[in-house]
């Protein structure tokens, strides 16, 4: 969306100061139906008031407001009066910022406690019980700015919350945002539309809205080409763009040599057959197993593919005639992790390749309408749009496909023992009714290890195969599923018993963080 369609809705500014949790801010936030984005702490003040905040976050973060270098608090944010509220950092900053006190807290608080409110009635906590609630911090506000009374304590937080009522300042000691904090959406719902008096008016219905009426005003008469890859976020982003402009889209399909077992056909009969779309498919994989021929490394992969497939799409759109943009899937977790210009103070984690991995000299303007969507949103988008449930639902897949879940060298005879494997796992687990809800991703990772066996009484050397799944809300953080113990023992056995060249399998028992949900 363009600054000025997301202007139309009531917004909240979070400012990242670092947390690993500034991402589960936002999605509460949006839970909430009130339209946040999130920017690096020292973002350019235009930047952020472009969006005209009805009120900011501060989020949480690693470091101390009295340490030297630490991130302080933007002039501009109290310069606007409106409300605002600091959690954990973002409180010291407030309480620093404003007269306060903060120092080193003589009993450290991580995990789980019970606060309970005190103080003068306030539209943040009236009503609400004792809560358990998710601490995280090593400082306290030792003594409160003037004109702030404490809201809430806790046995080890004497100011667990804090507020500053005629001028709608509000501190929170621990973490809202996270699952293991009681009624914690209930008060950033409280903030963010009872306090700021932000319409909870963020629908899937109202951003199909918005978002045609942006393409259509962006595109003009010009003609678009769309990356399909046939998962979710290019299925809605090609049908959002097909909706604005009809026939003057054309969605391009690359099948790679990296898309999962049977993917390429499904593609193009659902898009061609049921959703009517000029459709191109184009078999490259022997170009993209060629320029990766010899690469291990993760990025560079992305890279390659990344550039490979803009080249491809180049070649095809002169043959077409000429088309000014490409539609690309590109989400918010994409950015984020790719560290795009908007969050340049954060580490990146790996280049999507639709975001980090496109070449400088790409000759097409990007349209990436779901750019600021998370990935559940997007799924809301597509049912309102009302794409088959198959690909709504279908497995997240990365956009270098499966060249970053062979790990080391990409060939054609690891490609297709990885694909044969993935199948049995997706089998067994749609079997088992464990693809929607109870595990939001899951795929298997074909390791560059061979490890020692035994089939028929005769010994093997075969590849070592990884399973993954894990349950997440916003993919931004993950937890590993519990699948059941009969069931990882049934999927292994077939695995190694149908799948030539496999002899062992193992389970991914890791979060992110610290990992990431993909390997590479």
């Amino acid at each position: 969306m363009s600054v000025e369609h997301r202007r139309q809705h009531e917004a909240i500014a979070i400012l990242d100061f670092g947390s690993q949790y500034t991402q589960l801010i936002a999605r509460r936030i949006r839970e909430a139906h009130v339209y946040c984005e999130m920017f690096p702490w020292n973002t350019p003040p235009e930047q952020v008031l472009a969006l005209s905040p009805r009120g900011f976050v501060l989020s949480g973060g690693p470091a101390s407001v009295y340490a030297p270098g630490a991130p302080f608090l933007p002039e501009y944010v109290l310069a606007q009066e409106v409300p605002v509220l600091g959690i954990c950092y973002g409180m010291h900053l407030l309480a620093a910022h404003l007269g306060g006190r903060v120092v080193r807290a003589t009993d450290r608080e991580y995990g789980a406690a019970e606060v309970r409110s005190v103080g003068p009635p306030n539209p943040l906590f009236d009503g609400l019980p004792a809560l358990r609630v998710w601490m995280s911090h090593g400082d306290r506000v030792e003594a409160l700015p003037p004109g702030f009374e404490v809201l809430a304590c806790s046995a080890n937080s004497p100011v667990a919350a804090m507020g500053h009522l005629a001028r709608r300042l509000y501190g929170l000691q621990f973490h809202p945002e996270v699952v293991h904090t009681e009624r914690g959406a209930e008060l950033l719902r409280r903030f963010a539309v009872e306090i700021c008096g932000c319409a909870p008016d963020w629908t899937p219905a109202a951003f199909i809205e918005q978002a045609v009426s942006t393409i259509r005003e962006r595109v003009g008469d010009d003609d678009v080409v769309c990356g399909l890859s046939g998962g979710v976020d290019s299925a809605v982003t090609a049908t959002l763009v097909h909706r604005a402009i009809g026939d003057r889209l054309t969605s391009i399909f690359v099948n790679t040599g990296l898309l999962r077992k049977g993917e390429p056909e499904q593609v193009v009969r659902t898009f061609r057959e049921h959703l009517g779309m000029r459709l191109v498919a184009v078999d490259a994989s022997e170009e993209f197993l060629e320029a990766l021929s010899g690469v291990s490394d993760p990025e560079q992969k992305r890279r390659i593919i990344g550039e490979r497939f803009i080249r491809v799409f180049e070649r095809e759109a002169r043959r077409l005639g000429h088309a000014r943009f490409l539609a690309q899937g590109t989400l918010y977790p994409d950015v984020i992790e790719s560290r795009g210009p908007e969050r340049q103070s954060a580490a990146r984690i790996k280049t999507h390749h639709n975001v980090g991995g496109l070449p400088e000299d790409m000759h097409f303007e990007l349209l990436e309408p779901l750019r600021y969507l998370f990935k559940d949103e997007v799924r809301a988008v597509g049912e309102a749009l009302g794409l088959p449930e198959e690909i709504v639902w279908r497995q997240p897949f990365p956009g270098p496909g499966l060249a970053v879940r062979v790990l080391g060298e990409v060939t054609w005879e690891r490609l297709e023992i990885l694909r044969a494997a993935d199948s049995i796992l997706l089998e067994e687990l749609g079997a088992a009714g464990l693809l929607r809800g109870e595990t939001q991703q899951a795929f298997a990772v074909l390791l560059p290890v061979r490890s020692v066996g035994v089939m028929g009484d005769e010994r093997t050397y075969q590849y070592v195969l990884a399973i993954r799944a894990v349950t997440t809300e916003d993919f931004m953080t993950a937890d590993w599923a519990r699948l059941d113990h009969a069931l990882l023992a049934r999927i292994s056995n077939r695995i190694v018993n149908e799948v030539a060249g496999v002899n062992r399998v193992v389970y991914d028992i890791t979060s992110k963080p610290p990992a990431t949900i993909e390997w590479e």
